[in-house]
C-alpha cells in the first residue's frame, strides 16, 4: 500500500531490540513513518535467532513478528566510527528508541542529553525494566519477570493452582503501546515548544497500570484481589464453562442478560431469587450459582448453547485454537492477515495492523528487513561515498 501515512516525514531511529521496543517501531512504521532500525553487525536483534518456527532462510518467525516496514543498518556502536554513523542519524532524526540498560548508551555518547544538544527536536523514548529512577532502576527487565512482580500473574491462572503468566509477553506489548502513544504525544508537543523531550517507559508501570479494575478493586477495598482462572471479579457469570463436548465463554453483562440465561436452562425462577436477581448479589453468591450454571450447561453441545444464548441476546463465544481463530470469516474479511514480498523474493506472511484510519491508513511498505538490508544506503543518504562505506564494512564497523 502506498500513498501517505499519518506520520509520513517523521523520522524513527529505532536502536531497540527484542520486543517492547521494536513494538512500538513497528507501529510507528505502520503509521507512515521512516524507521531505520540500528543493529549489532553479525548477529543484529536477538530475535533473529528466536527459532524454530522460521522462514525458509532462517528468520525466526518472532523476529518477523515486530519489524515490519523498517530498515536495517548494522553499526557497531563501541567503535568511535559507529557512534559517529549514529549522531548522524541522530541529527536528522525526529524520534530514537532504545532499551538499553539505564545509563548504558550515557559511555558511547549517544545519551539523551548527548544527542539532544546536536538535536533539540529529538524526541528520546527509553525503555526499560524499572523506569530511570527507584530502587530497581538498575535491575535488568523480562517481561516474565514483571509480569510475576506487577501482581498479573497473581491474578492469572486456575483459582486452585500455580499462578499462571499470560500466554503472549503482553508486559512488553503493552509498553511498547503505550511508547508509541507517548512519541506522538511528545511529537504533538514538540509542534508547539519546538523542542523534543526524553521519555521515560517502564515495563513495571505500564504491567501494574493495565492492571486497571483489578488494581482499582485493590485500591477502594484494601483486599487482595484473589485468582479467579477465567471468572470475572466483578460479573457473574461472566466465565468459561463446560458444554457435553467442549468449552464455551459466557459474558453476562446486566441483569436482563441473566434472566434470559435462567430461561434458557429452564430455570428462570433465579432471576427473581434475592441470591441472583443482581449482579452485586451474584458475585456474592458466585459459587452456588456458577455450580447450579455448570450443572445445566453440560446436558448440550457447546454448538448448541452458543446458538441458544446468541439468539437471546445474550454474549458468548467459542475458545478458538490460534489456528481457529485465522480462519474465522471476521478475521478473513478484516483483512488480518497479510503477505508481503521480502528482498530475495521470499513470501512472508503477517499479521495486519488493527490500526484503522478511513485517510492515512496503516502502510505496508516492506517485509522485516534482512540483518543490515539498507546500511549502503542509508550511509549514502547521510553524506558516505563509496569508499567511505568499504572502510566502514572492512573494519567492521558496520
Amino acid at each position: 500500500m502506498q500513498g501517505q501515512g499519518a506520520l509520513s516525514g517523521i523520522k524513527v531511529l529505532d536502536l531497540s531490540r527484542v520486543l517492547a521496543g521494536p513494538w512500538a517501531g513497528q507501529l510507528l512504521a505502520d503509521l507512515g513513518a521512516d524507521v531505520i532500525k540500528v543493529e549489532r553487525p553479525g548477529l543484529g536483534d536477538d530475535t533473529r535467532q528466536w527459532a524454530p518456527p522460521s522462514l525458509p532462510d532462517g528468520t525466526a518467525a518472532y523476529f518477523l513478528s515486530a519489524n515490519r516496514g523498517k530498515r536495517s543498518v548494522t553499526v557497531d556502536i563501541t567503535r568511535p566510527e559507529g557512534q559517529a554513523i549514529v549522531r548522524r542519524l541522530a541529527e536528522q532524526a525526529d524520534v530514537l528508541l532504545e532499551n538499553y540498560k539505564v545509563g548504558g548508551l550515557a559511555k558511547y555518547g549517544l545519551d539523551y542529553a548527548s544527542l539532544s544538544q546536536l538535536n533539540p527536536r529529538l524526541v528520546y523514548c527509553s525503555i526499560t525494566g524499572f523506569g530511570q529512577d527507584g530502587p530497581y532502576a538498575d535491575s535488568p527487565g523480562y517481561d516474565y519477570i514483571v509480569q510475576g512482580m506487577s501482581g498479573l500473574m497473581s491474578i492469572t491462572g486456575p483459582a486452585d493452582g500455580e499462578p499462571h503468566k499470560v500466554g503472549v509477553a503482553v508486559t512488553d506489548l503493552f509498553t511498547g503501546l503505550y511508547a508509541a502513544n507517548a512519541v506522538q504525544a511528545a511529537l504533538l508537543a514538540r509542534h508547539h515548544t519546538g523542542r523534543g523531550q526524553h521519555i521515560d517507559m517502564a515495563l513495571f508501570d505500564c504491567s501494574l497500570a493495565m492492571l486497571a479494575n483489578v488494581g482499582m478493586n485493590y485500591l477502594v477495598s484494601g483486599a487482595t484481589p484473589p485468582r479467579l482462572g477465567n471468572a470475572h471479579p466483578n460479573i457473574v457469570p461472566y466465565q468459561v464453562f463446560a458444554a457435553a463436548d467442549g468449552h464455551f465463554i459466557l459474558a453476562c453483562g446486566n441483569d436482563k442478560q441473566f434472566r434470559a440465561v435462567a430461561a434458557l436452562i429452564g430455570q428462570p425462577a433465579l432471576a427473581d431469587d434475592e441470591r441472583f436477581a443482581t449482579n452485586p448479589a451474584r458475585v456474592v453468591h458466585r459459587e452456588l450459582l456458577v455450580g447450579r450454571l455448570a450443572e445445566a450447561f453440560g446436558t448440550a453441545t457447546r454448538d448448541d448453547w452458543l446458538a441458544r444464548l446468541d439468539a437471546a441476546g445474550v454474549p458468548c463465544g467459542p475458545i478458538n485454537s490460534v489456528a481457529e481463530a485465522f480462519a474465522d470469516p471476521q478475521v478473513v474479511a478484516r483483512g488480518m492477515r497479510i503477505e508481503m514480498q521480502d528482498a530475495a523474493g521470499q513470501t512472508v506472511p503477517l499479521m495486519a495492523c488493527p490500526v484503522r484510519l478511513s485517510d492515512t491508513p496503516a502502510m505496508y511498505r516492506q517485509a522485516p528487513p534482512k540483518l543490515g538490508e539498507h546500511t549502503a544506503a542509508v550511509l549514502a543518504e547521510l553524506g558516505y561515498d563509496r569508499e567511505q562505506i568499504a572502510t566502514l564494512q572492512a573494519s567492521g564497523t558496520v
